[in-house]
């Protein structure tokens, strides 16, 4: 009897019940899993991607943000690119940055300042599709033909050579209207829109006077873009790996968009002085007659190639980092796939002996 006294006050004992516990305890559970697996979707739906990394559709949109970045930000400082062309190409009257402003509005007035604004827009448009939306493109192109392991331990001239190669295509989409730009911003009484260069540019000297330039432009892009690209790639790695205090995963997006916008400026002041000698010969070539790249260079000299370097560096920092910017904004409003910063492959962890 005694025993079978304490089994039934045990199982009276509502602290010893365990199917009222269960029973409890079940319902907020279940509901609450409801409502994470409700959140977690809505979550997923919110985040996922507009487009697959590498497809069509990605490339169109890179193309996209490279005509908004690159046309926007070199319409923007027209006025500095237009004191920094003469800078170089009559220094004897354009003594400094300031005096230059101040002669350029003595003379044309305010509106002087924005010559060149409009083959300004549309070449480096045209720029700007084929350099951000190429270098995407030869980027996975090469990436897949070195594989993932190769890829990674040489990235660097992954972004150089991809960088190039983009870069040699938008070149020749710049050329005719930085030729005209530069005619129209460095000869004044010579056209002032750009209707009115274009055909008396060709009338002159026929098709050749919109490509004669292309040499050098490519030797003034290409350093300048490999720099810009490559630069800005390491740099926003470095800056997560020592600088910012926690993983871009948990950064939010404005927060990344910073990192992108210091990145972008530190490899503009390196883009800068790696690509100015030969930015002073483009400008000299654009604005005389029948010079040759080899002779300009001769007659300007050490010292002459580096005319309007401070102006360049405050012009192409601003422009780089902005350019960025707007290009790394553009894949955040359209929910593109934007990779975070390399990582060494697991396969190359296990060769190199990193992993346990």
């Amino acid at each position: 009897m005694y025993p079978t006294t304490l089994t039934q006050l045990s199982r009276g004992n509502p602290f010893s019940a365990p199917l009222f516990t269960l029973q409890k305890a079940d319902e907020p559970e279940s509901h609450t899993a409801v409502q994470k697996r409700t959140f977690a979707a809505a979550a997923v739906a919110e985040s996922a991607d507009s487009c697959e990394f590498g497809s069509g559709k990605y490339y169109v949109l890179c193309g996209f943000g490279g005509i908004l970045s690159c046309g926007i930000t070199h319409t923007a400082v027209v006025p500095l690119d237009l004191v920094k062309c003469r800078l170089q190409v009559d220094p004897a009257k354009y003594k400094s940055i300031f005096n230059g402003f101040s002669v350029t509005i003595r003379e044309d007035g305010m509106r002087g300042l924005a010559k060149g604004w409009a083959p300004t827009f549309i070449g480096y448009s045209m720029q700007g599709l084929c350099k951000f939306g190429l270098y995407e493109v030869f980027k996975v192109l090469y990436g897949d033909m070195l594989g993932e392991e190769k890829a990674y331990m040489w990235r660097t001239s992954l972004y150089l050579a991809a960088s190039a190669s983009a870069e040699f295509f938008a070149d020749v989409a710049l050329a005719p209207m930085e030729a005209c730009k530069v005619r129209i911003q460095t000869q004044p009484g010579y056209a002032n829109t750009l209707r009115e260069c274009a055909p008396k540019m060709y009338a002159e000297e026929g098709l050749w006077a919109f490509y004669k330039g292309v040499v050098p432009l490519w030797m003034r892009q290409i350093p300048y873009t490999m720099m810009k690209f490559a630069c800005f790639e390491r740099t926003v790695e470095l800056l997560y790996k020592y600088v910012v205090p926690k993983p871009r995963s948990e950064c939010s997006k404005s927060e990344q968009l910073v990192v992108t916008f210091i990145a972008g400026y530190i490899a503009g002041v390196f883009c800068a002085i790696v690509s100015h000698p030969a930015d002073s010969v483009v400008s000299v070539l654009n604005k005389e007659k029948g010079s040759t790249a080899a002779q300009v260079l001769k007659r300007l000299g050490p010292k002459g190639v580096w005319k309007g370097l401070v102006a360049r560096i405050i012009m192409i920092g601003t422009l780089t980092a902005l350019q960025w910017f707007i290009y790394d904004s553009v894949k955040v409003y359209f929910r593109m796939p934007r990779p975070p910063p390399p990582e060494m492959p697991e396969s190359l962890k296990k060769k190199l002996g990193l992993t346990e």
